[in-house]
């Protein structure tokens, strides 16, 4: 398991889905305060909680090597509390990690691609300690799926969903092919 904050959630729940090997994709809020957040609180930035996905995968088919290079390629991890129009903590970036591996390979990966000048600012992503994550409300989860035509969903959320198939073809599930 693995829980990543890039954004907005619909985001990274409609790019991740995509991938064979990844379980499940559930969107929620980790990193705050607030023991009961829900997301009028998180947008309104008062929780401390970004938006995140919790990504449960299937290591013999995917690793979180992998799935680290697929988040660094669908959001800009250089703004500080920003994702193009979404600004706000609630839309950090973040790799909560559930084990010591994980926070190993996400610091070197971070220094890696800030070594190589993959992007002209350096890297903000925070690493941090998985917390308590918190389900979002039903009507997010499988948002871009069931709301293709929204006009968020057409200009921000496809877009993303779209650098994956562009850049991690060979990972694709038959039916995102």
């Amino acid at each position: 398991m693995t829980t990543l904050a890039g954004g907005c959630f619909w985001c990274l729940e409609a790019a991740f889905q995509q991938l064979e090997g990844v379980v499940s994709v559930v969107p929620g809020y980790m990193g705050g305060h607030d023991p009961r957040p829900t997301y009028e609180a998180v947008c309104r930035g008062n929780t401390g909680h970004a938006e995140v996905v919790q990504i449960q995968f299937d290591p013999a088919i995917i690793d979180f090597p992998t799935l680290i290079d697929v988040f660094f390629t669908i959001h800009d991890p250089t703004t500080l509390n920003r994702q193009g129009h979404d600004v706000g903590t609630q839309y950090r970036s973040a790799i909560y990690c559930h084990d010591e591996g994980q926070r190993e390979i996400a610091l070197a990966k971070i220094v890696a691609l800030n070594s190589a000048g993959y992007w002209p600012s350096p890297i903000v992503t925070e690493v941090q300690p998985a917390a308590t994550f918190f389900v979002a409300e039903d009507y997010h989860h499988d948002y871009f799926r069931k709301n293709p035509y929204q006009g968020y969903c057409m200009a921000v959320v496809a877009p993303k969903a779209m650098k994956v198939q562009a850049g991690f073809a060979a990972r694709l599930k038959p039916e995102f092919r």
